[in-house]
């Protein structure tokens, strides 16, 4: 069984919008039986790729995280936004994914270098600007966090 791959990679789009996908990330996305891709943002920051499988799974949470009124809004928001900014897509043979052009305006990922990392069963696609924010939030961790996290079960 393939798993996304863990880890951060460099990536950059060419001149037609299209990501480079490095090796490990083409053999596990190579390696499913259905090709297509969502890419797309959901808080139009932080780009995202989907298997259509996930994706599904984010539309089914869309639909049923209604009850609460502010839960519904939140869910409302982020599915707007991933609808305008998003495509399908699929990895073609030299393992490049084509952006939409409103993700790439709205996010401004063209003519930088951008970071790729798996985070919850998803490949999630960061501008150096954001990168660095989350790195310095990240930062911030200290032994007395990871005590914490260790007693609520991280092994």
């Amino acid at each position: 069984m393939v798993e996304l791959p863990r880890g951060m990679y460099p990536g950059r789009l060419d001149e037609k919008g299209r990501l480079k996908l490095p090796t490990a990330f083409q053999q596990y996305f190579g390696a499913l039986r259905e090709k297509t891709l969502f890419i797309t943002s959901l808080d139009r920051h932080t780009a995202q790729i989907y298997t259509m499988a996930r994706w599904r799974d984010v539309e089914k949470f869309f639909e049923t995280h209604q009850e609460d009124i502010e839960m519904a809004q939140r869910a409302q928001r982020a599915e707007f936004n991933a609808a305008e900014l998003g495509a399908e897509a699929e990895m073609d043979g030299q393992g490049r994914v084509l952006f939409s052009p409103e993700l790439r305006r709205e996010l401004e990922l063209e003519g930088q270098s951008l970071r790729l990392y798996k985070h919850r069963g998803r490949l999630d696609v960061l501008t150096e600007k954001t990168y660095e924010e989350r790195r310095q939030e990240a930062a911030q961790i200290g032994p007395a966090d990871i005590l914490k996290l260790e007693r609520a079960g991280l092994v």
